[in-house]
């Protein structure tokens, strides 16, 4: 199982290079998007250990090793998911000191 995270963060910033954005609001919907699916993925990956959770619990499973596995994807996505998250409040306030 791979980190979907990654490679999808790193196709969005790759997608936003190449393109050539004709004003704000297109980089706006670009980021937004980039954000969107980015979310979208940690929650997937939080569906796919819960479910592989609820598995081994039932005995469906037997191998403990995928499991943990699909966790610490989880956590590694979502602690991720949190400093983006942080990086963006902390660039937000840092506009709203700005002296205009």
């Amino acid at each position: 199982m791979d980190i979907k995270i990654s490679s999808t963060l790193q196709k969005s910033l790759d997608e936003l290079s190449r393109r050539q954005a004709t004003g704000a609001q297109a980089t706006l919907e670009d980021f937004k998007e980039m954000l969107d699916n980015a979310i979208d993925t940690v929650n997937d990956l939080q569906q796919n250990a819960d479910q592989l959770t609820q598995k081994l619990a039932t005995g469906e499973l037997k191998d403990l090793h995928q499991v943990m596995i699909a966790v610490e994807e989880v956590n590694v996505a979502l602690q991720l998911t949190m400093q983006i998250r942080n990086k963006i409040v902390e660039a937000y306030q840092e506009v709203m000191r700005m002296q205009v």
